[in-house]
């Protein structure tokens, strides 16, 4: 299957584009963005990188032909990863220029898929893109960062700047970009709109708390309009607000228990799958 058939997209305007993987059908198939700047291109998030996304950026247009590589006649090219679970980071090593936080930087390199989450099935993806392909032989590829992120670092698009947020909870790099002048928010897995999942290995409670209040915080200073999320459909301030609310208001006690036994389960599964060897 060719990366065309692959991948499909569509405009948001204003140089951002909504980019899917039309085959894999699944609650964790993550939302792809490219935001398209003066001097720079971002890719934020990369999906499983079974096809060539690269290859799709340039054949469909939404690029200047240069080929999967980068070309001295084209701007330049960056993957930022909202953080390495394997939904999202799969398709880094396509890329020459590659940007983490600092927290999720070694776990990239090494290839770690207990860290990325790796837990895909034959069924989730409903077309294979080669033939004999099979999820069991699925693993996120090492990639060796190009950037490293800390909290408030800026990526200059050069008509656009991306101010990056360290927002802990879901996993221990999880970052938001946040495009100030536009009022726009590049959530990631942060928050999107629905169930937040704060039961995976990395993931901690007191920590999400931390960060909802920060998007809170953006909410009540009026410094987000529009969320670009990592999963389901876009959405504005007033469900932001309340998203963040909600997981505040239930994360006492009882919620920490359950989740801790979630968390333990769900360490066990990923351990016992990312120890198996691909045939």
């Amino acid at each position: 299957m060719s990366a065309l058939e692959w991948y499909a997209h569509k405009s948001l305007g204003d140089g951002i584009f909504w980019i899917q993987e039309r085959f894999y059908e699944s609650g964790n198939r993550a939302n792809i963005w490219l935001v398209r700047g003066s001097e720079q291109d971002v890719v934020i998030d990369t999906g499983l990188g079974l096809r060539s996304l690269p290859e799709y950026l340039y054949s469909s247009g939404l690029l200047q032909d240069g080929g999967a590589k980068e070309d001295a006649g084209c701007r330049p090219l960056m993957a930022v990863a909202t953080h390495v679970h394997f939904d999202h980071s799969g398709g880094l090593y396509q890329f020459d220029r590659v940007a983490v936080h600092h927290a999720e930087a070694e776990a990239l390199a090494r290839g770690d898929n207990f860290e990325t989450v790796t837990w895909l099935s034959d069924s989730e993806v409903v077309r294979a893109p080669s033939p004999g392909w099979r999820a069991r032989q699925f693993r996120v590829q090492a990639v060796q960062p190009t950037l490293i992120l800390q909290d408030g670092d800026v990526i200059n698009l050069g008509d656009r700047q991306l101010t990056v947020m360290h927002m802990p909870g879901h996993s221990r790099g999880s970052i938001c970009l946040h495009d100030k002048d536009r009022k726009i928010l590049f959530s990631g897995d942060v928050v999107y709109d629905g169930s937040l999942i704060d039961w995976l290995p990395y993931s901690r409670i007191n920590d999400y708390v931390g960060t909802c209040e920060r998007l809170i915080e953006l909410v009540d200073r009026g410094l987000v309009e529009k969320v670009l999320p990592g999963h389901f459909n876009t959405f504005g301030a007033e469900r932001l607000f309340r998203l963040a609310s909600n997981y505040i208001a239930k994360a006492g006690i009882c919620h920490k228990v359950s989740t801790f036994a979630m968390r333990s389960l769900a360490s066990i599964a990923l351990r016992v799958t990312n120890s198996r060897t691909s045939p």
